[in-house]
């Protein structure tokens, strides 16, 4: 069963799968430099530091002296890390051995964006009458909105219905994994788009960002231009204005696109345009398993299977609907149940057993985030029984055949179908069994030469 491969996937593998040319470009940029030390684990960031002013390769033998024998497995994971992002230079002498070196031009642009404290990619605009900024909070409703607006048009289009409003950059992405087209209908959800809606934001979000990336050079695109840009609007102050006449056009339309995801806002003045980046903006470049900016939890789950939503979302009703019987829904509280056959629909769609508990898991209300287990463990327990069910009988197309005229035919046809790993099943007694539909072609014509 195919899934969305999300949580091990971010920006800095992305950055990673650059080549060196494009990388060491990136790095002439102080912020991109920034964002990169940002993202390595805590044991490499430390390498960096004390080597930031080193001209000299050091030894790899010297860097293993730093660290503790229970820390080696994270001491090769961080070597490996600046290796893979070009950070470290490897060298390696038959006497002297290998040793490491900062990339230089990662070096000089750190040292000068510590030394100098750096300045802001673009200066904010000037606030005046003629722009009226939205608060934080109205911001952050807004960013909501599209988001929720976004993936409430991919659930839709399970239903058959067309997606509206989504740029043709965006459609390509989501075509590329998270839903299908046939023929006249209208484009459906695959199995990953199914995965794609229980993850959390954070994933969401990564995974679109970086399938946007990737695709990057079907729209002209030069990805490190724009992974360099993405890093450095993650440096930009949320909720205030900056100029769109200060980018270029690639930039202006990678803001259009994420305009749609809620990422950023646009504005019209009369004279000037700008936009105003959200919270999912300025988290860019953000680990993925920062939780500090998940939401809190909306679901309660009862031992009898009932759960309780505390949520005036549609989105989250709809997101629920995937696994789950919706039984009433108040103005904020959404009633439903886990059934057997609400799980089955789910199993069928793709989404696993695993997948609906995590789900579960990370929504806990906080009543019940703070037990231990969060979701009861009879119905987790249960969630699995009922997926393992489907997995216990295989379907197989087949045929069956009998009234075979004598004992050596049937033996014949039975090694035929062994030779061709076609068999499923053969009862000797009464000369009867089962092939395979892909080998019932030869099996006909092997019967046929047969009673010649």
């Amino acid at each position: 069963m195919p899934q969305v491969k999300i949580i091990a996937k971010n920006f800095m593998d992305m950055v990673a799968s650059l080549t060196a040319i494009k990388l060491d470009k990136l790095y002439n940029n102080v912020f991109i430099c920034e964002a990169i030390l940002r993202s390595l684990p805590p044991l490499a960031k430390k390498y960096v530091l004390q080597l930031l002013y080193t001209d000299v390769p050091v030894p790899a033998t010297m860097l293993e002296e730093w660290v503790l024998a229970d820390g080696v497995s994270k001491h090769r994971a961080a070597i490996d890390r600046m290796i893979q992002l070009r950070i470290f230079m490897e060298t390696t002498d038959r006497k002297k051995g290998t040793s490491y070196s900062l990339n230089p031009t990662f070096q000089k642009n750190l040292q000068k964006h510590i030394i100098s404290g750096g300045v802001l990619p673009r200066e904010p605009m000037n606030s005046n009458n003629a722009i009226k900024l939205p608060s934080l909070q109205e911001l952050e409703t807004y960013a909501l909105q599209q988001w929720e607006c976004f993936l409430l048009q991919l659930i839709n289009s399970g239903q058959g219905e067309k997606l509206t409003g989504i740029s043709s950059s965006m459609m390509k992405i989501f075509q590329r994994g998270l839903l299908s087209q046939r023929d006249r209908d209208g484009p459906r959800l695959t199995e990953s788009g199914f995965q794609f809606l229980l993850m959390d934001t954070n994933a969401q979000l990564w995974y679109i960002i970086r399938e946007y990336i990737s695709n990057a050079e079907e729209r002209d695109v030069d990805p490190a231009e724009l992974i360099s840009f993405l890093l450095e609007l993650s440096f930009h102050v949320t909720g205030e204005a900056y100029n769109l006449n200060t980018l270029t056009e690639v930039q202006r339309n990678t803001l259009k696109d994420l305009a749609d995801l809620g990422l950023v806002k646009l504005q019209q003045g009369r004279k000037d345009s700008w936009f105003i980046p959200t919270k999912l903006a300025t988290n860019l470049s953000v680990s993925l398993a920062d939780s500090s900016i998940r939401k809190e939890g909306y679901v309660m789950m009862e031992t009898n299977f009932r759960m309780y939503a505390y949520s005036t979302s549609k989105l989250q009703c709809e997101i629920l609907r995937l696994f789950a019987r919706i039984e009433y829904q108040l103005p904020n509280l959404i009633a439903c149940a886990i059934t057997k056959e609400s799980l089955y629909n789910a199993f069928d769609n793709g989404i696993t057993s695993d997948q609906i508990i995590t789900f579960l898991q990370q929504n806990s209300h906080p009543r019940c985030a703070d037990r231990v287990p969060s979701i009861p463990e009879n119905v987790t327990d249960q969630i699995r029984l009922w997926e393992s069910d489907l997995k216990r009988i295989e379907m197989t197309q087949a045929h069956f055949y009998d009234e075979f005229p004598s004992k050596d035919v049937f033996e014949a046809a039975c090694d035929f179908a062994r030779e061709w790993r076609g068999l499923l099943w053969e009862d000797s007694k009464r000369m009867r069994l089962v092939v395979k539909s892909e080998v019932h072609n030869k099996m006909r014509e092997f019967l046929h030469t047969q009673s010649k």
